[in-house]
């Protein structure tokens, strides 16, 4: 599995070095590219429009999404002038010169993108040509990087309800050839839509529907072409079981797009940032469940676009590097059970409920030798079918023996572990476990 990071929010492609640098000083070897920041949605919401009068520039690049000296879009862009990307969707690859070239400089793949969309709640109904447009360029733009993936979201506007199918599926078999030319897998995402000022659920949002729409747009295209996205803030918002969701897509998921929300405003926080009375509001034990169970091994997406922008570039080297553990925590619980797998011989270090729920959970499958405590009135004595030794029991191991500490006081065993002169060291967490038990133990 490998870890992705967005570039909106962090990165501006028109002077992308310091955006990109702070990526790779974080940490990041991968990163996410949103086409549509070269051809926005407020672009194509605007694109013909004639220019109010009285509006200066600031105000145009305002509604833009860009500034007011016009480095992210220009005043022709807005209206679809000579030259725009909106009405010549062959200025992507150019537009995003720079990035790629910054992006190569620093080691930094972009192995999965996303191609230009439309607002959820736009009422034009006059744009899906343009957009499937600005998909094949997306296509050859991705083929010429090298970029292995490409979300492309259904269309919706101007289709009746019923008929979404139909019309999709004669858009995305209208990319294939384009896409196996360019040796780009087209991957399709759950949507959700705005209605009445609120998200309800929306094309691909039922995993069924979803699982069943990349079968037979496989089956007609006689070969794996297109995959799924996750996206975990729309599964948030439309209240989905995101358990469930995994499971029944399975291998069908190439990504997963991690970013927290409230489950009532579409947003794109860091991880656990959105939280109520001490509480996440994005069930993350759910996704972590369901991404186990199918042993999921594609690209996990980190987008904290809305909490990253928010913090001053000064901080931002700072919450990247936050970003990048974050990420590598959910990394890990996905994999935990890789992680056991990859060793011969297991000794936990703690007699307490974190062993307990190891063994209930694992114990069977990945047996310990022993696990041992810091508790001398534990030692020589069994816990859940396990001998409790001494710590120092545990210098008289092979190398290759990995010592899991089972016991919230990681930092303070670690040094410990390591004063002792031992270097295979492992962490297990029971936060997200298959299944809870909750016969805790009494203190001794």
């Amino acid at each position: 599995m490998d870890i992705v990071c967005s570039l909106s929010g962090i990165v501006n492609p028109a002077v992308p070095r310091q955006g990109v640098g702070d990526l790779a000083n974080a940490g990041f070897q991968n990163v996410f590219l949103d086409l549509g920041i070269g051809c926005g949605v407020h672009e194509l919401e605007n694109l013909g429009k004639p220019e109010r009068p009285g509006w200066n520039l600031a105000d145009r690049a305002c509604v833009m999404g860009g500034t007011a000296d016009g480095k992210i879009f220009t005043e022709e862009s807005r209206t679809g002038g000579e030259g725009s990307v909106a009405k010549d969707p062959s200025r992507l690859g150019g537009y995003f010169e720079k990035l790629s070239l910054q992006c190569q400089e620093n080691h930094l793949s972009i192995p999965i993108a996303r191609a230009p969309y439309l607002s959820r709640d736009t009422k034009r109904t006059d744009l899906n040509g343009h957009l499937a447009r600005a998909v094949r360029e997306s296509i050859r733009y991705c083929g010429r990087i090298g970029c292995r993936y490409l979300v492309v979201r259904p269309l919706f506007s101007g289709i009746p309800y019923g008929e979404e199918w139909e019309a999709n599926r004669e858009y995305y078999l209208g990319l294939t050839g384009l896409a196996r030319e360019n040796k780009v897998m087209l991957l399709l995402e759950n949507q959700c839509r705005a209605y009445n000022g609120h998200m309800v659920r929306g094309i691909c949002s039922d995993r069924r529907t979803a699982a069943d729409w990349v079968d037979r747009l496989n089956e007609a295209a006689g070969e794996e072409s297109f995959g799924f996205c996750m996206d975990v803030g729309v599964c948030s918002l439309c209240g989905q079981d995101m358990h469930g969701f995994a499971s029944e897509l399975g291998g069908r998921i190439k990504a997963v797009l991690l970013r927290d929300c409230d489950g009532h405003q579409e947003s794109s926080l860091l991880p656990f940032t959105c939280v109520g009375n001490g509480q996440p509001q994005t069930d993350w034990l759910g996704l972590i469940r369901g991404l186990r169970e199918i042993c999921f091994d594609g690209f996990m997406v980190l987008d904290a676009s809305g909490t990253i922008g928010a913090f001053s570039p000064l901080l931002r080297p700072q919450v990247l590097a936050l970003a990048k553990m974050t990420a590598g925590y959910l990394k890990w619980q996905v994999e935990i059970e890789n992680v056991l797998k990859r060793h011969t011989s297991i000794v936990l270090f703690g007699a307490g409920n974190m062993c307990r729920n190891y063994m209930k959970c694992y114990g069977e499958k990945y047996p310990p030798l022993f696990t041992c405590d810091n508790n001398r009135k534990l030692w020589g004595t069994s816990f859940c079918g396990l001998e409790v030794r001494p710590p120092e029991d545990l210098k008289k191991l092979p190398e290759e023996c990995v010592v899991l500490i089972c016991n919230i006081y990681y930092r303070e065993i670690e040094s410990q572990l390591r004063e002792m002169g031992i270097e295979n060291i492992g962490f297990f967490n029971d936060e997200y476990m298959p299944s809870f038990h909750f016969d805790r133990l009494k203190e001794v």
